[in-house]
């Protein structure tokens, strides 16, 4: 059994073909928090990218704002915000007013920026994006804190620089994006952030998963302060169905799709994802196309990197129709993550009494009715008597 409950999520980059309308694909984007939110899932991502043609959605502030107003409960995160592509005044100014039109709902989420394209569209260095990094967090936690900030440097210019407006939660979380480097643990554990683990799964993402969750344990003790499994988020793709074949047929045409993207953008790597289809990235137990079973079972090799992790995200990456999707979600919600957590431990240990007790049971109740026809007889009989 679980310490910690295991939550449900999708983070969307999105991804969308070239061939269908960027506003339905949007749309169908933010009818998701509903979908999901209905489902009990707890959080929904939205990304942010400016190149490639596929993820379109270059503000997941806009996507959020949006998505507030037609859900109520759902936790809205930004999945994430490019530091380095912004000034750190602006950036936290947006944060602290989304979280007002989220009623606090918001978790700021953010990175380095993952596409060359982007930064080199900027006029800047890709290589420097780690660092700018750890440079715009310090710089925003401390504006979203309230205090006035003076400091100048390469890529931005502040003179007494403050928030006007601070966010409707004062605790806002912060979540850091971790995949391959040590980079995303160590700043989790310097700003008690938690950590979005976007390549748990995959080839080498897998094994630095344990790696950095040690990194970020040991950086958060020499500060005085624990890192509780909890605020981690571990990232998969999965879609499941009734059978493995029939969950193969409803993705295959759109792993096909999304396979175009991969191949424009690093089909030249010699270990890229474009070089792989579905029954690769299933026999490497990147991805998780099958049912309900197998899905769990995923979940359990996660654990065994992270014990108690806090979150899952689910990877929508577009490849099922929507109705498919939607079934996929559905299915994960009534029966994967029941199983991890134990919520029918009860439930299959009263069944399995009433089992192992129903032989006293039924002779209970035969006898209970026995002594009723007894009665009545008894009580007919004395009527007639008196009669």
């Amino acid at each position: 059994m679980r310490k910690v409950k295991l939550r449900a999520g999708v983070f969307l980059a999105p991804f969308h073909p070239l061939d269908e309308s960027p506003t339905l694909a949007l749309e169908r984007d933010l009818q998701l928090a509903v979908d999901i939110e209905n489902l009990g899932f707890e959080e929904i991502w939205y990304g942010e990218h400016h190149s490639g043609g596929y993820e379109l959605s270059a503000s997941p502030e806009l996507m959020i704002a949006a998505a507030a107003q037609r859900t109520k409960r759902i936790k809205l995160g930004t999945g994430v915000v490019s530091l380095p592509y912004h000034n750190p005044l602006m950036t936290a100014n947006r944060i602290a007013q989304l979280d007002h039109l989220t009623y606090g709902r918001l978790i700021f989420g953010a990175g380095p920026g993952l596409l060359v394209s982007d930064a080199h569209m900027l006029g800047l260095d890709a290589v420097e994006s780690r660092g700018k990094l750890d440079e715009g967090l310090d710089l925003i936690t401390r504006l979203l804190a309230g205090e006035w900030v003076t400091q100048k440097s390469s890529w931005y210019d502040l003179r007494e620089a403050h928030c006007q407006l601070l966010p409707y939660n004062r605790d806002l979380e912060l979540c850091v994006a971790s995949t391959f480097s040590p980079n995303g643990g160590t700043l989790a554990a310097k700003y008690d952030a938690g950590m979005l683990c976007l390549a748990s799964t995959m080839y080498q993402g897998f094994d630095a998963l344990s790696t950095n969750w040690k990194i970020a344990q040991e950086s958060s003790a020499k500060l005085g302060r624990t890192m509780s499994p909890a605020r981690i988020r571990c990232a998969t793709e999965m879609h499941i169905a009734e059978t493995r074949d029939k969950a193969m047929d409803q993705v295959r045409a759109g792993y096909e799709r999304y396979l175009r993207y991969i191949k424009n953008q690093s089909e030249q790597l010699p270990d890229s994802p474009a070089h792989h289809t579905l029954e690769d990235l299933i026999e490497r137990q990147e991805i998780v196309v099958g049912t309900p079973d197998d899905a769990v079972a995923q979940i359990r090799r996660l654990e065994q990197k992270v014990p108690d992790f806090g979150c899952l995200l689910l990877l929508e990456k577009n490849w099922a129709a929507p109705a498919d999707l939607k079934r996929s979600l559905e299915m994960f919600a009534r029966y994967v993550l029941p199983e991890v957590n134990g919520d029918n431990v009860a439930r299959t240990r009263s069944f399995d009494w009433c089992r192992e007790q129903r032989d006293g049971f039924i002779e209970t109740i035969m006898t209970a009715n026995q002594k009723a026809f007894a009665k009545h007889a008894a009580d007919s009989a004395a009527g007639e008597k008196a009669a």
